[in-house]
């Protein structure tokens, strides 16, 4: 009889431990708990901590609320410019309903795998390669769009964020684009010289102008020139006679001509042209000015004309007559006809051969 009540007593210790435990559920903080009983979902979810559920009828399912990155296998397409190119993406999202979560969709994490593989093939044909190699930010945008629409509201997903991983081109294509950056790059650099030609032949037009105020200031630039030169010790040097030297004799030579006055100083034009041009920042800008042409000095003496001399006529007595073998072979090219030309000929013979002369 002991023993029997032995045996009940553990049994119905055995039960309640067993109903305890089919009772009692732990949720944690990252997690929503929704209880199914006999099948059907009821109302609210279970937050986290500690949950009891009837022992019998009540089953619980856990969904995780956390943000969720899945990487979107490589897609294949052809832009809208007909490129072939390689994209892969990530995708971030979380579970916004665990109920629509749990009853709207079998597996979500395979549907919206599936979803963002369709879309991302999608959004490749709706772009071109410049937009997918340097608009990474707006294609993001178009593709989270396109993935979170069928998503959010049936399924109870919401997609955080989409990014493109990379792009990748034929061998062929990447050769293309790195001709094109090659070439772009000597425009630039052709454009950039072709500017610093431009600003310094109008720093030399500036100096041309300061210089023509005064020529002994090209005589010193010459000197100066030299110097540099000889500090190579590496060369010989002929110097040349100064011109301002021989424009001292002259003007102190004996009979000399009386010099005229000094000219007024040229305009410097280069200075504020080329601060415009400068602050402009582009190439061209305004012509350098033109400079007048000195008018020819007038000859004083004239010019002497020359006398008319007079051409004797040729007389046509004084004409020899044509060699006879020039006149048995007939006319030549560029010789008159026999019946337009006058007869030179000697007298023919009565039998009516001409005779030949002998020389």
């Amino acid at each position: 009889m002991l023993a029997a009540l032995v045996v009940i007593l553990v049994i119905i210790i055995v039960g309640g431990l067993v109903t305890v435990g089919r009772s009692l559920r732990v949720v944690q903080q990252y997690e929503q708990g929704i209880v199914f009983r006999f099948g059907r979902v009821l109302p609210g979810t279970r937050g986290p901590g500690l949950t009891i559920l009837r022992p019998i009828g009540d089953r619980m399912q856990k969904v995780n609320m956390q943000i969720i990155a899945m990487a979107v296998p490589a897609q294949e397409g052809i832009t809208r410019d007909n490129v072939s190119v390689r994209v892969d993406a990530v995708v971030y999202f979380r579970v916004v309903d665990p109920i629509k979560a749990v009853v709207n969709v079998q597996n979500y994490m395979f549907a919206v795998s599936q979803q963002a593989q369709t879309s991302l093939r999608s959004i490749i044909g709706q772009s071109e390669m410049d937009q997918l190699l340097a608009e990474r930010d707006t294609v993001n945008r178009e593709l989270r769009s396109i993935i979170d629409e069928p998503t959010e509201g049936p399924w109870g997903i919401r997609v955080e964020r989409v990014e493109i991983k990379d792009v990748n081109l034929p061998e062929q294509m990447k050769r293309s684009m790195s001709r094109q950056a090659e070439a772009e790059r000597e425009r630039r650099a052709r454009i950039i010289s072709a500017d610093g030609e431009y600003q310094a032949s109008k720093r030399l037009a500036a100096a041309a102008n300061v210089m023509a105020r005064d020529p002994a200031a090209l005589q010193l630039r010459l000197l100066q020139t030299v110097v540099e030169v000889a500090a190579e010790k590496n060369s010989t040097l002929v110097m040349p006679v100064p011109v301002e030297l021989l424009r001292f004799f002259d003007r102190n030579a004996p009979g000399a001509l009386p010099t005229a006055e000094p000219a007024p100083p040229l305009e410097d034009t280069g200075d504020a042209e080329l601060a415009a041009a400068e602050a402009a920042g582009e190439l061209g800008g305004a012509p350098l000015p033109e400079i007048a042409e000195a008018p020819a000095p007038e000859i004083e003496a004239p010019i002497p004309e020359i006398p008319d001399v007079a051409v004797p006529k040729l007389d046509e007595a004084a004409i020899p007559p044509p060699p006879p073998e020039a006149v048995a072979n007939g006319p030549a090219a560029g010789q008159p006809d026999a019946a337009t030309a006058p007869d030179s000929s000697p007298p023919s013979t009565p039998g009516g051969s001409r005779t030949r002369r002998k020389t």
